[in-house]
C-alpha cells in the first residue's frame, strides 16, 4: 500500500514541487520517546510532545539539547501543545482523554488544571482569539471552548488530529484520516478543503503556518513534509521522498511541525528526534 502511494506522488507531483524548501541543518539525540508536536514557547525554546514520554520536553532551539522536562505522571500520550495569549501551555493529552493545562512561574511548569472529556484528544489550539480548540477525534468533533464552556462545534472530523491558527485568525484542520486539509472560521464554519491528488497525501497528521499563511504539513505515513500555498493550491516543496529513512531529507514517521521565521523544527517521530532545517538567504 505504501510503495503505491510513493508511486502516486511520483506521478502526480510535478519535479518542481519536489524541490526541498529548505535545508537539513542539525538534528537531536535519537533519546525522545515518539515525539509529536512541537512548538516555540513564549519564552524561546523549543517545547516537543514526547508521546510515549508522557511527558513536555524542553529544548534549546538552537542545539537541540534536553534543558529540562515537566508533566510526566500526568500526560500520557500527549500529542500537542499550544501557548495561549496568556502564557499557559495547553496540552493534549490523549491517554486522559483532556486537556492539561500548565501555567509557569519562576520559570516551572505548574498544572493548572484539566479540561475533560475529549475522546482521542489529539490537538489543542490556544488561539489568539482568547477560545481553545480542541480536536476530540474519538467522536469526530473539532471543539470551541471560550471559559471552559462549548460555544461551537464541528463534527465529522473521526481521527483528525492537528488544530492551526493562520495569521488571518483562520483554522487548519489536518484531517489524517480523509487524507485532507480543511479550512474552517473561527466560529467552524467550512471555507474550503485541500486533497488535490498532486499532494499525495497518505496521513496528514500536524501542520504549522508561516508568516506568509503557507502551510507546512507532516505527511506521516508517506515520510514527507510538504510546504502548500493554500491560495492558489500549488505544492512548493516537498522535504522526504516517500520511503522511511534517517538523515538528511530523511524521515521515519514525522508527525510534528513548528515554524520559527526561516527555521523549521520537526518532529522525526519514529527515528525518536527532532531535526531542524533552515532556508538560507544571501
Amino acid at each position: 500500500m505504501r510503495l503505491l502511494a510513493a508511486l502516486l506522488i511520483c506521478l502526480t507531483s510535478p519535479a518542481a514541487s519536489q524541490t526541498p524548501f529548505a535545508s537539513f541543518d542539525r538534528a537531536s539525540e535519537p533519546i525522545l520517546n515518539d515525539p509529536h508536536d512541537l512548538t516555540i514557547g513564549p519564552d524561546g525554546r523549543l517545547y516537543v510532545a514526547d508521546k510515549f514520554g508522557d511527558r513536555i520536553v524542553v529544548m534549546d532551539p538552537d542545539t537541540l539539547e534536553i534543558l529540562e522536562t515537566f508533566g510526566a505522571g500526568t500526560l500520557a500520550e500527549v500529542r500537542d501543545i499550544s501557548f495561549g495569549p496568556d502564557g499557559r501551555a495547553y496540552t493534549a493529552a490523549t491517554g486522559v482523554n483532556a486537556v492539561a493545562v500548565f501555567w509557569f512561574q519562576d520559570g516551572q511548569a505548574q498544572l493548572d488544571h484539566a479540561l475533560t472529556s475529549f475522546p482521542r484528544t489529539e490537538g489543542a489550539l490556544a488561539h489568539s482569539n482568547g477560545r481553545l480548540y480542541v480536536m476530540a477525534s474519538g467522536i469526530g468533533q473539532l471543539i470551541a471552548l471560550e471559559n471552559g464552556k462549548g460555544v461551537a462545534a464541528v463534527e465529522g472530523l473521526f481521527g483528525a488530529h492537528d488544530v492551526a491558527e493562520a495569521p488571518d485568525g483562520t483554522i487548519w484542520v489536518a484531517d489524517n484520516q480523509r487524507a485532507q486539509l480543511v479550512h474552517l472560521t473561527e466560529d467552524l464554519d467550512l471555507i474550503n478543503v485541500l486533497d488535490n491528488v498532486k499532494y499525495g497525501f497518505i496521513g496528514p497528521r500536524y501542520l504549522d503556518i508561516d508568516d506568509l499563511g503557507r502551510l507546512i504539513i507532516a505527511d506521516q505515513d508517506a515520510h514527507r513534509i510538504l510546504m502548500i500555498d493554500p491560495i492558489t493550491g500549488d505544492l512548493l516543496g516537498v522535504i522526504g521522498d516517500g520511503s522511511p529513512g534517517l538523515g538528511p531529507n530523511k524521515f521515519d514517521d514525522p508527525e510534528g511541525v513548528a515554524v520559527h521565521g526561516s527555521t523549521y523544527y520537526f518532529s522525526d517521530s519514529d527515528n525518536d528526534r527532532v531535526v531542524r532545517y533552515v532556508v538560507v538567504t544571501n
